[in-house]
């Protein structure tokens, strides 16, 4: 199976555990995620399989929409609702003041992750590490907010928030600075993405429906093909006569080239009588593979 799946992956899961399910359900050794979830968290985790793990560089996974509750009145080690309570307070902000110090926490913003977060060290996951009694700094890091709405409030002073943000947010996070510039403390109660570049909740598959597919023989009718997520990036293709030098591998000449032509050093798909090959990268007058996926490859 070459392409993706995109699944829901449920909140107490890690998204190594859903790749190992996809494994066994597909038979497919050369598989991965595109963007971790963390285990406490629910929403699109987008499944490569096979030739499709090499387009992971690709893939627009900087753009991330995510729903999260913000409850007010405690916060937690953790960030979350899993965590021991830290703080706690009885000053209760309403909507408006909400949307007064929203602004503070959009754009370009400095964001120091909870050590029960997914980012690696040593290539152990933090939270893994935390559980463990063990501790590793967490250096601060710029990240970027495209906006924050509230959807609405929610029962025992909480609302909901809709984050569309860039790679590398912890939402977590931001919930717990949102805590602090209301005057109370705060933590993320649940959280759900609903977004991940071209990838959507509402096109997700649960790991029940994943199963049932399987068993039935139909997995394979829900792979989205490998050039579906990468149509933002440019597309040339070749002519009949340059076949054999896109099966060798070759550099191709830019002016055989049809479509639109990439920047220097820009990457572009590359195209043979209508079938995807792979991707390539513009260097002067030529277009260089930098990864190149022939349609009949095993």
């Amino acid at each position: 199976m070459n392409g993706f799946i995109n699944i829901h992956k449920p909140a107490g899961l890690s998204s190594a555990a859903v790749v190992g399910v996809m494994k066994r359900l597909t038979g497919e050794k050369r598989i991965g995620h595109a963007g971790t979830l963390d285990p406490e968290a629910a929403g699109v985790l987008p499944i490569m399989l096979g030739r499709a793990t090499r387009l992971f560089d690709y893939l627009v996974d900087k753009e991330k929409e995510y729903e999260a509750v913000c409850a007010f009145g405690t916060a937690t080690d953790t960030q979350d609702a899993t965590g021991e309570v830290t703080a706690r307070g009885e000053d209760y902000p309403d909507p408006t003041r909400i949307l007064q110090e929203i602004p503070k926490l959009t754009g370009d913003i400095r964001q120091k992750p909870s050590m029960f977060s997914a980012i690696k060290v040593g290539g152990r996951p933090l939270y893994d590490l935390a559980r463990r009694g063990e501790s590793a700094e967490v250096p601060e890091r710029t990240v970027h907010v495209e906006r924050i709405e509230i959807l609405g409030e929610e029962p025992e002073h909480a609302v909901r928030l809709r984050i569309a943000c860039g790679r590398g947010t912890y939402i977590r996070s931001i919930c717990d600075d949102l805590g602090k510039l209301c005057g109370c403390p705060a933590h993320m109660r649940s959280l759900i993405r609903t977004r991940s570049g071209f990838f959507t909740l509402d096109a997700a598959l649960t790991l029940e429906e994943a199963r049932e597919l399987a068993e039935e023989g139909k997995l394979g009718q829900r792979l989205i093909p490998m050039d579906a997520p990468i149509q933002h990036l440019r597309r040339m293709d070749a002519p009949t006569g340059l076949a054999r030098m896109v099966a060798a591998g070759a550099k191709l000449p830019l002016d055989r080239m049809s479509g639109e032509e990439p920047e220097e050093n820009g990457v572009t798909r590359i195209y043979l009588e209508n079938a995807f090959w792979g991707m390539a990268e513009r260097r002067g007058d030529q277009l260089v593979w930098r990864a190149q996926i022939p349609p009949d490859s095993e």
